[in-house]
């Protein structure tokens, strides 16, 4: 994607596929508010999946930086190589770590290849952002896939594409824990807010992201 009208275009198609504005800002890499700014601007509904028309498309917006690492995943080989780095960066945290979590949908994939690089069973969450539409997303809650590894008692690494606040990071952490698990490490691609660790947990990533200028 090249500018804010490409995501605006890609905001108003998930929407109408009926994804909720939390779905959208996972899909698209954005922060909650700028997908629902995105939304919006495209005159589209996500609650019923209409449109209405749409307002001029101007660059204004939440002050957010959207990433694209779709080159990575369309391809199964630069996915790999790609977690395999994400392994090495986590080798170090903890000795007898058993399970590695992925955080859905993006998180998932890679966290296979950490998981498979490091020899540990593999987890899934689903962020409570998925459900999220308008309101307080305190009132929402995520879940753990049954398809996958349970929690209670073992010491685990965490894995998604990006941090973009850090509230799924934190959520997630959190969520381990109330499970009876030990979080010892996290890992991303990239890091919008450029943290080295978060809840007491270590944090590393691929690619860090600084802000220059007056709004840093």
């Amino acid at each position: 994607m090249k500018n804010v009208n490409d995501l605006i275009e890609s905001a108003e198609e998930l929407a109408k596929r009926g994804l909720s504005k939390g779905e959208i800002a996972d899909e698209l890499n954005v922060s909650r508010e700028t997908a629902s700014w995105l939304v919006e601007k495209s005159g589209a509904k996500s609650e019923s999946g209409a449109g209405t028309a749409a307002e001029p498309r101007d660059n204004g917006g939440p002050h957010d930086i959207h990433v694209d690492w779709s080159a990575f995943g369309r391809d199964s080989a630069r996915l790999t190589y790609a977690g395999q780095a994400m392994a090495d960066l986590l080798s170090k945290e903890g000795e007898e770590v058993d399970l590695t979590i992925g955080i859905e949908k993006a998180g998932v994939p890679l966290a296979t290849v950490v998981s498979r690089e490091l020899d540990t069973d593999l987890g899934a969450y689903a962020p409570a952002k998925h459900q999220w539409d308008e309101g307080d997303i305190e009132e929402l809650g995520g879940s753990f896939s049954r398809n996958f590894a349970t929690i209670r008692g073992r010491d685990c690494y965490i894995v998604d594409d990006t941090i973009t606040s850090g509230t799924t990071m934190q959520e997630t952490i959190e969520a381990v824990r109330a499970e009876g698990g030990n979080p010892v490490g996290c890992v991303v691609l990239v890091d919008k807010q450029g943290v080295e660790e978060m809840v007491d947990v270590p944090v590393y990533s691929l690619i860090n992201v600084v802000r220059v200028g007056e709004d840093a």
